[in-house]
């Protein structure tokens, strides 16, 4: 029988970029951006109260509807026990709806969170099984594997489900994302792309992918031409113009540029000239590749 444990746990998870230009629903990369998520159980018979901090705040749902509470409830019927209440209090960084992996976020932070709160829950649900079940809940597992394992990421899906390998990008690797004030949803973006490619589309996104790979662990010099994409980006650019035309405007100048995720965040991954920055519109956020989701050492209080 699972034992619950009565101590809060806090929970931080990253922020995440995805694709990384021709790794569709593949390639991820962690960055140092975190959402931070303490769980308490209660013996309230009400259920859940939640408080949101930050991004998000007076918008996303302060009750059992908030991703992270139906990914915690999600993990902890996984492991065979359900709490008679749960305090929830959300401190967000992340950017929401723009392509910075916030609801992996949320998903991968609710499911740690679970794991963390039950004894022994680290050795009876690994990080493979949890990576499964945040997989289902998100519809992909790019975003996920890179939040939940942190550097960079290389999911994809067999019969039973998702899978991910770590590797460790180069140190020379700065990200940088431009977030803008509108939001974009990710399934306006999947709605763009359509049911097939041509052929030699597609062999160009196999080849640019494995040197996508290389580029980031081992050498960075080729990143512009490993972030060349004809997969997704271009059936995506009318629906978040002045995203394309910033990714446009970075790649003229040598940039390695992409759309962050669905976006319409962009995401740099060589040195942006001055001359090529954008404007206040686009707030620039200097990153460094993160860990990935883990419990605060003594959260406990």
């Amino acid at each position: 029988m699972s034992t619950l444990l009565s101590e809060p746990v806090t929970v931080r998870a990253p922020a995440s970029s995805a694709n990384l230009g021709p790794g569709f629903d593949a390639c991820g990369l962690a960055l140092d951006v975190y959402d931070e998520v303490t769980a308490r159980v209660t013996g309230d018979a009400a259920g859940v109260r939640v408080e949101v901090a930050g991004e998000g705040a007076g918008a996303l749902p302060a009750d059992e509807r908030h991703l992270v509470v139906r990914s915690l409830y999600a993990g902890l019927d996984a492991l065979g026990v359900r709490p008679p209440g749960l305090a929830v209090r959300c401190r967000n960084a992340i950017p929401q709806a723009r392509g910075m992996g916030s609801s992996s976020a949320a998903i991968v932070a609710g499911l740690v969170l679970a794991r963390a709160l039950v004894a022994g829950g680290a050795r009876r649900w690994p990080d493979a099984a949890l990576l499964r079940l945040a997989s289902e809940i998100e519809g992909h597992p790019d975003n996920v594997a890179a939040c939940l394992l942190g550097g960079l990421t290389i999911a994809w899906t067999e019969a039973d489900g998702a899978r991910a390998v770590r590797l460790t990008p180069h140190p020379e690797l700065q990200p940088v994302v431009y977030v803008p004030t509108g939001q974009g949803l990710t399934a306006h973006a999947r709605a763009a792309l359509p049911a097939a490619v041509p052929h030699r589309d597609a062999a160009f996104a196999a080849g640019r992918a494995a040197l996508l790979v290389h580029a980031l662990t081992e050498r960075p010099e080729l990143a512009f031409a490993a972030t060349e994409d004809r997969l997704h980006q271009p059936y995506r650019a009318a629906g978040m113009p002045d995203t394309a035309a910033l990714v446009g405007r970075l790649r003229a100048a040598g940039v390695a540029a992409v759309v962050s995720g669905a976006g319409p965040s962009v995401l740099a991954l060589s040195p942006v000239p001055p001359a090529a920055e954008p404007g206040p519109e686009w707030k620039r956020l200097e990153c460094a590749v993160a860990a990935g989701a883990a419990p605060v050492p003594d959260s406990a209080g």
